[in-house]
């Protein structure tokens, strides 16, 4: 009877609260946790560099994917994750108000990372084995938008909720306390929920832990053919550098929307950062991929590499306008932050297909893998000196700089190579 139950279970049971629950500890850990340290006195310099290292565990998770493959089901690795996942954020609720929060909440934060980024190989290979290929197209575009509604649930829904809290109650650390044990209690409760909807695809076998050592070797031999591709320095800087102006920026942004008008910054509340760049911003940035998906179906992704490049980096220089302008109305705010953010949507559809146009070939999943590894790579080490940067030079040199840090990505794409007709919907496959 096993081998039928795939196909009792109705997809829309599983698949839209899968990535609902891949999306929101990501959106946690690296844009919740800078509000939250904000909140509490964190200095800039602390909250970028460590939250940074939060992207560690998406860096390197391709290592560790194997004994995910190997060792139980991945149907387990999925609810056991999304209970660990709760136990880490109930651990973040527990440790705010105490003395030393910020190095028991850095504790729990990087179980949350390790938990999630695990999760992330069980669910993927899940959803390719319990669907059949139909249902895989069909589905793409639906999982996508979970995972961005959780990221709007967590960066604007939570900001927004510990914001209110923090209004009747006067204190940061109960509200945002407050917010993550509620947020705890949906893992749990999503963890118990998947045990019982997940189907169990005849797939979805554990392998004997005999098996390792040879899938390892394996392992290691795919992932050294990847390193062997030609022009392969192009494509490592790629990877490494097309965000490295928005690497920075994003680190600072919701730093600079809530510090004081006395620090250079525009001293939002956290339920105006929740809308304006958390909802309003994510929106725009959701319907800025949309149409960069529509357009290079279309031409092709040769012919919008260098209006998407324009795309990503140019509407950066909106911040410079609120740095030295520093508007009151939050109307002006949002639009700047729409601008910016679909700009960002849409040229960030080009670093994603390009990413699959590397990994074309034999290995396609493997190497897959390892671009993004570079590419949280590519976030994580220009993050982890922004908040110091920031700090001694201030908001409006900070944003000035973060254009100037866009010109190594022109520089590097104009040595990738690119099939003319990569991407197009009658072309070759992406």
């Amino acid at each position: 009877m096993t081998g039928v139950k795939p196909t009792s279970r109705n997809p829309w049971l599983w698949i839209p609260s899968l990535y609902f629950a891949e999306g929101l500890p990501y959106a946690l850990a690296m844009s919740v946790s800078l509000v939250l340290y904000k909140n509490l006195g964190v200095s800039n310099t602390a909250a970028a560099f460590y939250t940074s290292w939060f992207y560690l565990p998406w860096v390197v998770k391709p290592l560790w994917s194997p004994a995910v493959d190997i060792l139980k089901t991945r149907r387990q690795w999925i609810w056991a994750m999304q209970w660990l996942i709760g136990a880490a954020l109930a651990g973040v609720a527990l440790t705010i108000p105490t003395t030393h929060f910020f190095q028991w909440t850095l504790v729990f934060f990087w179980l949350l990372a390790f938990n999630s980024a695990t999760h992330d190989i069980a669910a993927d290979g899940f959803y390719m084995l319990a669907t059949t290929e139909r249902e895989q197209a069909f589905f793409s575009g639906i999982r996508n938008t979970f995972y961005r509604v959780a990221m709007i649930a967590a960066q604007g829904g939570l900001v927004i909720l510990a914001g209110t809290i923090q209004e009747h109650t006067g204190n940061f650390p109960c509200a945002w306390s407050i917010a993550f044990a509620l947020v705890a209690g949906i893992f749990l409760c999503l963890g118990l929920y998947h045990r019982l909807v997940l189907p169990q695809p005849t797939a979805d076998q554990p392998r004997s832990p005999g098996l390792l050592n040879k899938f390892m070797v394996e392992f290691f031999k795919t992932f050294g053919t990847f390193f062997q591709k030609p022009r392969i320095i192009a494509l490592l800087l790629f990877l490494l550098l097309y965000r490295f102006g928005e690497a920075q920026l994003v680190k600072i942004a919701q730093l600079f929307l809530l510090d004081p008008r006395a620090r250079g910054g525009l001293a939002l509340t956290d339920e105006q950062v929740g809308l304006v760049y958390n909802t309003v911003g994510v929106g725009a940035l959701l319907a800025g991929g949309l149409l960069g998906g529509l357009v290079v179906a279309r031409q092709g992704l040769k012919f919008w590499l260098w209006p998407m490049l324009l795309a990503i980096h140019l509407p950066d220089a909106v911040f410079i306008w609120l740095a030295y302008a520093r508007p009151e109305n939050l109307f002006a705010i949002s639009a700047g932050v729409a601008i910016e953010q679909f700009g960002y949507g849409f040229g960030f559809t080009a670093f994603m297909l390009y990413m699959i146009y590397i990994a074309r070939g034999e290995h396609r999943t493997a190497h897959y893998a390892i671009c993004t590894g570079f590419m949280a790579l590519g976030m994580m080490i220009p993050g982890l000196w922004s908040g110091w940067l920031q700090e001694h030079i201030g908001y409006q040199h900070f944003f000035i700089w973060v254009i100037l840090a866009t010109i190594p990505s022109f520089i590097v794409a104009a040595r990738i190579p690119l099939d003319a007709e990569f991407g197009k919907r009658n072309g070759k496959s992406v």
